[in-house]
């Protein structure tokens, strides 16, 4: 769970960041840091309504107020046939992308609406809209994670609060290494840009949403994925 807390106004040029994991984050603070900025990184587990209280004690306490909320948090994504796929198999995924935003979002809402001001970025899945056979229990966790966004949105939009969600594709990552060069391929050819996304290409979206000139766009989802979702 990416965070970035800023003091009031995250259009400041280097606002303060935290990144909060359950083991470690998988980007270093230290590059920030080496750039001039403020960073820190927080074990939590953001499952776990305790921690996630004590997790935003300890950012705020450390960095001030949160302004940025990215939720990014996930865990095993196990593919089984829907005979296959029990309830405690959904509960496992509701975990990750709704349990978890809802606790999060609770914890820094308070400070949030006394600034006036808030993006909340959540990261759902083209998985929502192209289901694959076997990703039941993802598939339908996702989906879970874009209404809370939709209804999030209205609900907080009167107090400067934005709630938004990005849909990438597949970037391949340190965790899709056991992913074989036939998969890969078949994905590739179905990318009408004709290249694989990169982290980049989501924290572009994500830095738009959280930026002072995204304040009137609240209740939308970008899906980053070279026009794959165009079909064809």
């Amino acid at each position: 769970m990416p965070s970035r807390g800023a003091s009031p106004g995250t259009a400041s040029p280097s606002p303060s960041t935290a990144c909060a994991a359950r083991r470690s984050c998988s980007r270093s603070p230290t590059p920030i840091r080496d750039d001039g900025g403020v960073a820190d990184a927080f074990p939590a587990d953001v499952t776990d309504e305790r921690q996630v209280t004590e997790l935003v004690a300890a950012i705020t306490g450390g960095l001030g107020p949160v302004d940025v909320l990215v939720l990014n948090a996930t865990g095993p994504q196990p593919e089984a046939p829907l005979s296959e796929v029990a309830w405690q198999d959904h509960l496992a995924q509701l975990d990750f992308f709704v349990k978890s935003p809802v606790l999060l979002g609770r914890a820094v809402l308070p400070g949030m609406r006394t600034q006036r001001f808030g993006r909340i970025i959540q990261i759902d899945s083209e998985v929502a809209d192209r289901p694959p056979p076997g990703r039941s229990a993802y598939a339908t966790a996702k989906s879970a994670q874009i209404g809370l966004t939709r209804s999030w949105a209205r609900e907080l939009a009167p107090f400067g609060i934005t709630v938004n969600t990005v849909a990438p594709g597949f970037v391949p990552v340190e965790r899709h290494a056991d992913v074989t060069a036939e998969v890969r391929n078949a994905y590739l050819a179905s990318v009408p840009a004709g290249r694989m996304g990169t982290p980049e290409d989501i924290a572009h979206a994500v830095s738009f949403l959280a930026s002072a000139e995204a304040s009137f766009v609240t209740g939308q989802r970008i899906v980053v994925d070279g026009g794959r979702g165009l079909g064809g």
